[in-house]
């Protein structure tokens, strides 16, 4: 049995997950730098596994803070696109 029901206006927008973005960002990182170090001519004074290292940390960030940047753009642009939408709440049982 439904004891009563209620109207109530909604705010909808399909916002963005931040994760992927700043996985994807320090994936990215991870790519240029691996690329960076194995493009270049090798130095005496760094293993490549350091020169990786150093750069993968530098890239990464910059990667991450890149992603960061991207989804909070996006997140802005979806509180632009907010739809309203109406519900009906339902309190009770029902049998």
């Amino acid at each position: 049995m439904v004891e009563s029901v209620e109207r109530r206006e909604l705010a909808v927008r399909r916002a963005p997950r931040f994760t992927p973005f700043l996985l994807g960002g320090a994936v990215l990182g991870f790519v240029v730098a691996g690329v960076l170090v194995f493009a270049r001519p090798e130095d005496p004074q760094y293993t490549p596994a350091a020169a990786f290292g150093f750069f993968a940390m530098i890239f990464g960030v910059v990667g991450v803070g890149a992603g960061a940047l991207l989804v909070l753009g996006l997140d802005r642009r979806s509180h632009r696109r907010i739809r309203r939408a109406t519900a009906d709440e339902v309190t009770g049982t029902m049998r």
